[in-house]
């Protein structure tokens, strides 16, 4: 039987942060008249779906977005019954059981839209489809010379409602950045060859930084996704709830001398007598190796340093003359309240993106636990 405190490793999920941050992102939204698609693709950018989509549709979001049919299977199956939109799979994904089970899909291809299109006749009904055009990422989408002829074939194409047209910002997270404008120029134009076609397609064109910054791209929907989970993809100071804590907690302590070293390559070396508590997760639990030397906890009140490389399965942290007891909370990242610290100052340091961090968080050892959900008290 699991117990439930001095956990191994741990993250907890705050669902009263998300609906937080989803009612400031959808007030923006309605603000322009556009509604708000919470984008739950990687299980919930490492803080779970489920219970992510729930929050979040409890929030004011009307329409959930994932990468895949399977995570699109997987949300009807857990009982959602809102409007979903897959937008990345590959030729073997299993369109029949999307277009049966109502889940919107992103085509950016010909051939796409004959698979699609293959599906709803099977299925006996119309497939719902959202033509993706390339602005400019030069990811996924239909390049623009191809985008007439994509567009007259599925205006054409009885088993396929066309119900939406998207695309996806490159630099949205650098206010001014003239991409923007020239993707939102060339969205504007591949919208004018879509109503030419005869279609009334909504439109959708949002990340998280452009509904933060950009109200004149909200059009008809936005489409936010690390901001949903209380990180900010902008500059600016934004009212935004980070959801996730990373925690673990003392094994064992003891006090070494000076000169005594620690952990793999005897990197640190006490410069006094100080000591040593051991803390049970490692590079395999989340933490990143490559924070070695770099790293911060929260313990007892304070932030005190790593000593050392970060091991596989365990770090020890300098806590000078203070003792912590075994069984101490250590917090490995939080919200940033009084000095914690967050999965964007691991993600600064080591120079990546804090999307990154928590994604990378759902691990086999680590447990995940939820608080705030409504009613109970957290």
């Amino acid at each position: 039987m699991r117990g439930t405190s001095s956990p191994r490793a741990e993250v907890v999920v705050d669902l009263a942060a998300v609906r937080h941050n989803v009612r400031l992102l959808a007030s923006r939204a309605a603000g322009s008249g556009a509604e708000t698609m919470a984008v739950v693709k990687a299980d919930g950018y490492g803080h779970g779906a489920a219970p992510v989509a729930r929050a979040a549709l409890d929030a004011g979001a009307t329409w959930l977005g994932v990468a895949s049919v399977e995570e699109a299977l997987a949300l009807r199956e857990a009982g959602f019954t809102a409007r979903v939109l897959s937008w990345l799979d590959t030729p073997a994904a299993d369109f029949d059981a999307a277009v049966t089970y109502d889940i919107d899909l992103s085509v950016s291809s010909a051939g796409e839209l004959a698979r699609v299109a293959g599906a709803a006749a099977r299925a006996g009904c119309r497939a719902r489809v959202h033509l993706k055009i390339d602005t400019g990422l030069s990811r996924n989408g239909c390049p623009p010379d191809l985008w007439p002829a994509l567009v007259k074939a599925a205006a054409a194409e009885d088993a396929i409602e066309v119900v939406g047209m998207w695309s996806h910002l490159a630099c949205a997270d650098e206010p001014g950045h003239p991409s923007v404008d020239a993707q939102a120029e060339r969205f504007a134009a591949a919208h004018a060859v879509a109503v030419d076609a005869g279609l009334s397609p909504l439109r959708h064109l949002a990340n998280s930084a452009a509904t933060l910054t950009r109200p004149d791209l909200h059009f008809d929907l936005v489409r936010p996704g690390i901001a949903v989970y209380g990180l900010n993809p902008v500059p600016q100071s934004e009212d935004l709830t980070p959801a996730m804590t990373f925690r673990s907690s003392v094994v064992l302590t003891k006090r070494v001398r000076a000169g005594e070293s620690v952990s793999y390559g005897h990197t640190w070396t006490a410069p006094a007598d100080t000591t040593l508590a051991l803390v049970p997760v490692g590079y395999a639990d989340g933490v990143p190796r490559t924070l070695s030397g770099r790293l911060s906890v929260w313990l007892d009140g304070s932030r005190r340093p790593v000593a050392g490389r970060v091991c596989m399965d365990q770090l020890v942290v300098d806590c000078g003359d203070h003792e912590p007891d075994v069984g101490a909370e250590v917090v490995l990242f939080t919200t940033g309240e009084g000095g914690t610290p967050t999965a964007t100052d691991w993600a600064n340091t080591i120079g990546t993106i804090d999307y990154e961090i928590v994604t990378g968080m759902y691990r086999p050892r680590v447990r995940r636990r939820y608080v705030g959900a409504e009613g109970d008290g957290s």
